[in-house]
């Protein structure tokens, strides 16, 4: 068998090709067409069908299924059925109560438009820190006190904590002191679950008491939010243990009222608060009461609207504001949750903190920020948080007379830049900026002093962020505001104001305005590298621009927009800038450009994402920004002018030379340049487009071997021969696939494909059949041998080191056995326009068909060699079987037949492979069916003698 070659059949492609087309079938109007709708009538009777509704017999067959979608048309789908059958309302007995009712409701319940609490503590925490050490000290009993032994020692019982007392919280950190504060909130949690409800109480007395201290001012407002959590764990547990008290034996509805509370219930609620008002300081007592103020409840119907006015009163005897202010905000956080609709109460605490105002200029206010060295400037805006929470809980869906009336009363305060500043922060965005200026003129009357004005213009700016004020005054707003900024001289609270107001110039001004304020931001932040300490909010500024400048060449054009980048120096910094300017240029950039300003800024950007890559970069990070550059890349086009294309090509590679999927893109798209030469230029200056088509060639010859993938360099080699190969370079062309097979031994056993190891094999198959394909219309060089590039690529196969037990190579054969039928007929399969393939060179040359056919019997003598050996082995006859059915196919398919030596061979090689039975049947009966319709045709009769001896066998 070894002296068999591939005697070809002769094969006329036009005349197969009509073979395979299908035949076209008339279809008659009305007949079935997969688009037309599927009409399903049922015989029976629907049950529960609506006033009206009728059936219909069925014309269709009982084994057509019912369209799923159909019910949809008719009327019965679940909705409408669940509307049909839904009780009507009278509208008598509806429309007033039903609209009341919601109205309650809404008023009643607090809405996801409501800023919950939680959202604003972290920025407090943040906020409001300081480095100072927080001691406490334990005040000593009053010597001169009338109350009696017995009694003085069972408060102290409530008042002193072994756990947590204040003797323990000395010299702490802010950090220690706030995870201290979270052990206690454990222990509570503890102490309760292990039914040691008086220790649970006595950790709450004890940290509220806390809240008197205001030894480290600065802090403050961060252990307010600490210690308040807490109390917010207290108050839940204890309402969850009441509640539960009263679900036995069925449980509470949401809406109980007392009747619904058993005796034990109520009682044990009682005990609660009585034992919160033996408590003998006024402060823990506030807030301990406040945090189980919703157990009222649990005791009469009223009590929540009797204790929240009540409580409110006892604010009163705080002598110090800072700490009244913010057990107001707690008394409102804990009204907002429990009883929203009580709106007296909240109106009561804003009016009563206007009047602990003119404590602030006291005496005792000022010895404590003289001693503390803590300015007034910094001393009100630790006011700011409770004022904001407080205003914020008053303005929530308030009519806008309230409001109006609120702002009223703001003005007539002599010094109220504290309260319009909380104002502006608390109101509807939409409500400030109707009264935009009105607001400015509130501003310019305080006093600077008191409270910076540019802190006023940024809680002004927040809002105006948010809603739009009237057109006319935009421009009175952006001028009035940027006179005071502009005057800041701290450079941190400047930036943190220019921020806030780029914003607004972006939305309502041009470019013009938004140069200016670049500018002037840059002449605060550049000396003394104040920018070093700012780049969150130049990155702001940034991402503001980006949002509402999405034309490049207008971003670009404006002169102070790359000066101002150039203040991003940290490298970290200046990469996360440059990615998202990347990011809304790939987003927003629709149309390709060649403008000099864009294409010169973003090398510029994309240069400095490059240069940040090194040794440590992680792959996905390389990964994401070559992303970034690829698809700057693609957005780059000089049109016809093809020579400034390649130019740019040239100097992206030299720019982005560490990024490999760059440099892959960069390959393919002069590959894609070089195609549209050769299109656009097509029947003249034939001479320049030939040499520039070749500069292409070389751009890509030069560039694949700094490629470190070796699957990369061989598809563009590849890729890059059929480009030349398609624009007549045959020389180039040459010298690109000469270049792939030469590193074919290069190819790794193994590659990782996602961090995981996997054979290469069938990578390095699916190349070869490419590469093979490609080699039909590639003529023999005039200075090298007939076939030389195959023999080449056969040569490096047989040299290659293959997996043990592998056909990897004998795969590879038979894939050049089709490549080699090809090659041997009159015409070819395709060619490639103004390229002469062997066809013409060659045109049949008995002495060319005799080294095809020379080859096709080497190759047919290892195959069968190749299955003689997995014949010796049980554990093979899978493999060999599967081989063999292969080869059987190839025969089939492209072997002249009618040669006895081919046809046994053919006949040989079937039996092989059905013979341990491996073969699938179903794949064997679909291959005779093939061969016998074949047979029916005139130059194929031959194949009816051969499909005859040719048997399906089972394994035995």
């Amino acid at each position: 068998m070894s002296s068999v070659f591939l005697r070809s059949r002769g094969r006329n492609y036009d005349t197969e090709l009509q073979r395979c087309r299908p035949e076209a079938a008339p279809v008659e109007f009305g007949d079935y067409h997969p688009l037309k709708p599927i009409m399903v009538t049922d015989t029976k009777t629907r049950r529960g069908a609506r006033k009206g509704s009728t059936s219909s017999s069925s014309s269709s067959s009982s084994s057509a299924p019912a369209d799923p979608l159909s019910s949809m048309l008719d009327g019965t789908d679940p909705l409408s059925m669940f509307a049909s059958e839904a009780p009507t309302i009278s509208h008598s007995a509806s429309t007033g109560d039903l609209g009341r009712k919601r109205r309650e409701k809404e008023e009643e319940a607090v809405g996801q438009d409501f800023e919950p609490w939680s959202s604003k503590r972290g920025e407090i925490l943040a906020r409001f820190t300081t480095t100072e050490k927080l001691s406490i000290v334990r005040k000593a009993p009053s010597p001169g006190s009338a109350v009696s032994e017995k009694v003085r020692t069972r408060l102290e019982e409530l008042d002193d904590l072994e756990e947590g007392s204040q003797r323990e919280l000395l010299n702490l950190s802010q950090q220690d002191y706030a995870n201290r504060i979270e052990e206690l909130n454990q222990s509570l949690k503890e102490a309760w679950a292990s039914d040691q409800k008086v220790k649970a109480l006595k950790i709450v007395i004890q940290c509220s008491k806390l809240l008197s201290d205001t030894s480290v001012i600065q802090f403050y407002p961060s252990k307010f939010v600490l210690i308040t959590d807490i109390l917010d764990t207290f108050g839940r547990l204890v309402y969850d243990r009441i509640w539960t008290m009263c679900s036995d034996p069925r449980p509470l509805p949401e809406s109980f009222t007392v009747d619904d509370v058993n005796d034990t219930a109520k009682e044990t609620c009682l005990n609660w608060f009585f034992k919160i008002a033996s408590i003998r300081e006024l402060l823990p007592r506030l807030y301990v009461e406040a945090a189980i103020l919703k157990c009222n409840r649990f005791l009469n119907k009223s009590g929540i609207q009797e204790t929240l006015p009540r409580l409110t009163a006892m604010i009163r005897g705080i002598g110090d504001p800072l700490v009244a202010a913010y057990t107001r905000a707690y008394l409102c956080r804990v009204g907002m949750e429990v009883a929203p609709q009580l709106k007296d109460s909240l109106n009561r605490n804003f009016f009563d903190l206007l009047g602990t105002f003119r404590q602030i200029s006291g005496e005792s206010v000022q010895n404590q920020l003289v001693q503390q060295r803590v300015e007034v400037p910094e001393y009100l805006t630790l006011y700011s948080p409770a004022i904001n929470w407080i205003l914020q809980c008053i303005a929530y869906r308030a009519p806008e007379p309230l409001l109006t009336e609120m702002m009223e009363r703001c003005k007539k305060l002599g010094n109220n830049a504290l309260l319009l500043n909380s104002v502006m922060r608390a109101f509807r965005p939409e409500f400030v900026a109707a009264r935009a200026t009105d607001f400015i003129g509130m501003i310019k009357d305080c006093d600077e002093a008191g409270f910076p004005k540019h802190l006023l213009f940024g809680s002004l700016g927040r809002s105006l962020a948010c809603a739009d004020p009237p057109e006319s005054e935009r421009l009175t707003i952006l001028n009035e505001a940027w006179k005071v900024v502009t005057k800041v001289r701290s450079p941190q609270d400047y930036i943190n104001c220019a921020e806030i107001w780029m914003e607004f110039t972006c939305r309502h001004f041009t470019k013009r305005e938004v140069n200016t304020i670049l500018a002037d931001i840059i002449k605060h932040m550049t000396p003394d590298r104040a920018f070093e300490d700012a780049y969150p909010q130049l990155q702001s500024v940034i991402r503001k621009i980006l949002t509402y400048l999405h034309d490049f060449s207008v971003l670009f054009a404006m002169e102070r927009f790359l000066p101002f980048l150039d203040m991003f120096q940290k490298d970290s910094v200046r990469v996360e800038v440059c990615r998202s300017i990347m990011e809304v240029f790939i987003k927003h950039q629709v149309e390709h450009t060649r403008d000099p300003v864009i294409l010169n800024a973003m090398l510029h950007i994309c240069k400095t994402m490059h240069d940040s890559v090194n040794a440590l970069t992680l792959e996905d990070e390389k990964r994401s920004l070559a992303l970034l550059i690829i698809g700057f890349i693609r957005m780059v086009s000089f049109g016809r002018d093809f020579e400034q294309q390649l130019s740019f090509c040239v100097e992206a590679r030299a720019t982005f030379c560490n990024l490999e999927p760059v440099l892959v893109q960069l390959i393919h798209t002069v590959n894609q340049l070089a195609m549209e030469t050769s299109r656009v230029m097509r029947g003249s200056h034939s001479r320049k487009t030939a040499a520039f088509v070749r500069a292409c060639a070389a751009y890509s010859f030069i560039t694949i071997p700094s490629l470190s993938s070796i699957f990369s360099r061989l598809s563009l080699y590849l890729l890059s021969g059929q480009v030349a190969l398609a624009n007549q370079c045959l020389s180039q062309a040459d010298a690109f696939l000469k270049a792939a097979v030469s590193i074919l031994p290069e190819v790794p056993r193994s590659i990782s494909v996602e961090g995981k190891l996997r054979s290469s094999e069938s990578f390095l198959l699916d190349f070869i059949n490419n590469f093979l394909a490609t080699l039909l219309v590639v003529p023999d060089h005039p200075e090298h041998g007939v076939l030389y590039l195959v023999r080449g690529l056969l040569n490096m196969v047989q040299d290659y080191t293959w997996e043990d037990n592998s056909d990897a190579k004998v795969r590879v054969y038979v894939s050049a056995l089709p490549l080699l039928a090809a090659m041997s007929q009159e015409t070819y399969l395709y060619s490639i326009p103004k390229v002469d393939s062997n066809e013409t060179l060659y045109g049949g040359d008995p002495k060319f068909l005799s080294e095809i056919n020379k080859l096709s019997e080497t190759l047919i003598g290892q195959i069968l060699d190749h299955l003689k050996t997995l014949g010796r082995d049980e554990v093979s006859t899978r493999r060999q079987g599967a081989l063999a059915f292969s080869l059987f196919g190839v025969l089939l398919a492209h072997g002249d037949l009618r040669n006895n030596k081919l046809s046994q061979l053919a006949i040989n090689l079937w039996n092989l492979s059905h013979k341990h039975g491996y073969c699938e049947t179903r794949v064997s009966v679909r291959t005779l069916e093939y061969i016998k319709h074949q047979a029916l045709q005139p130059d194929m009769s031959h194949l009816t003698d051969t499909v005859q001896r040719l048997a399906l066998q089972s394994r035995t």
